[in-house]
């Protein structure tokens, strides 16, 4: 049942403006998934200022992790809006939610240039050109001493929770990187990992370990992906073992880093809830690789949460943005900003 003050407004501008923008005008309460890294959190925001002030909704911004959020979204229905799923993690469970008509893959790759896999410092691929692939530079643990012991090395994996978190244990299992002489690092969160590279980047040390792109830290300290010599092996072994928990994993095999597939999810509920006008935008809003990144420096230069970015985004990039939406929702959202 919509609010009776989005109805007002509905009724209203049914008065002046031409047939249809009853339909257009109207929406209810929306849950927006706010991820717990930079880019999802200026993602999030930015989606709740345009749905808010372009369309009329109602949103609230619901914090997490990429499995926390997922599950919620398939066993509650809610938050519907999932603007930037890493989908790699949950790429089983997603499609039979899409087969079941609990979900909706509304857009993949809402923004340009993603990626993800293991990287090292810019300082360390100078230095070691011949390391240039993940099975040349495990056999050289002593390279990246770990600093609470210094006879192994550090592999920094990610923080529990993450759903790169469980992908990350197992690749490291599969190359049999323990027996190796490696220990895989848990940094304990968001803070915990971009420090570890900030670290080691602007003292020219040796760093290994799993990031993902864009963000402000490949773009500020340049880090460089490794290639896989080792093709990958197959949906059946990443899907079926290495994304899911130890347990159910029992026996990984070696395999390159799976492409990384990033879309933007919505509960089957969001056309009840959302005008037509709110599913067009979701399905137009690609953010440019450049873009993202120069906003994710911003946000960490200025200490920036995901509102304040989405406000700087929206003032600084109105040729990006206005061409997500109508030019009437694009003058709603420019007035109130």
């Amino acid at each position: 049942m919509m609010k009776s003050k989005f109805f007002a407004a509905s009724v209203l501008a049914l008065g002046t403006m031409a047939g249809g923008a009853f339909a257009a005008d109207e929406c209810g309460d929306l849950k927006v998934a706010e991820f717990n890294w930079a880019s999802g959190e200026l993602m999030a925001n930015v989606d709740a200022i345009i749905l808010e002030e372009g369309f009329g909704c109602d949103v609230e911004l619901v914090n997490g992790g990429t499995n926390t959020l997922f599950a919620s979204m398939n066993e509650k229905g809610e938050p519907q809006i999932a603007p930037e799923l890493w989908t790699n993690a949950v790429r089983e469970p997603l499609a039979k939610a899409v087969e079941d008509g609990h979900m909706i893959k509304l857009l993949d790759g809402p923004i340009t240039g993603l990626g993800e896999g293991w990287w090292v410092t810019p300082s360390f691929a100078a230095e070691h050109p011949e390391l240039d692939t993940v099975e040349k530079l495990i056999e050289h643990p002593e390279l990246f001493p770990y600093s609470e012991d210094k006879s192994k090395g550090a592999f920094m994996g990610c923080p529990a929770g993450w759903g790169c978190q469980p992908a990350n244990a197992n690749m490291f299992r599969a190359f049999d990187m323990e027996a190796k002489g490696w220990v895989l690092v848990d940094p304990g969160s968001a803070a915990g990992l971009e420090g570890s590279i900030a670290k080691a980047a602007e003292r020219e040390q040796p760093w290994f370990g799993y990031y993902w792109n864009p963000t402000a830290v490949i773009g500020k300290y340049k880090l460089v992906p490794l290639a896989f010599e080792t093709e990958w092996a197959g949906s059946e072994n990443w899907d079926g073992c290495i994304v899911k928990s130890e347990s159910e994993c029992m026996d990984p095999k070696p395999s390159s880093w799976t492409k990384s597939e990033v879309s933007t999810v919505v509960t089957t509920d969001v056309p009840d809830i959302a005008p037509a006008g709110v599913l067009d935008y979701l399905k137009a809003r690609v953010f440019p690789g450049e873009v993202m990144n120069e906003m994710l420096v911003y946000m960490t230069d200025n200490q920036a949460i995901g509102e304040d970015a989405a406000y700087e985004f929206l003032a600084k990039h109105e040729e990006v943005w206005t061409q997500w939406v109508t030019p009437e929702v694009a003058e709603k959202v420019k007035d109130a900003l």
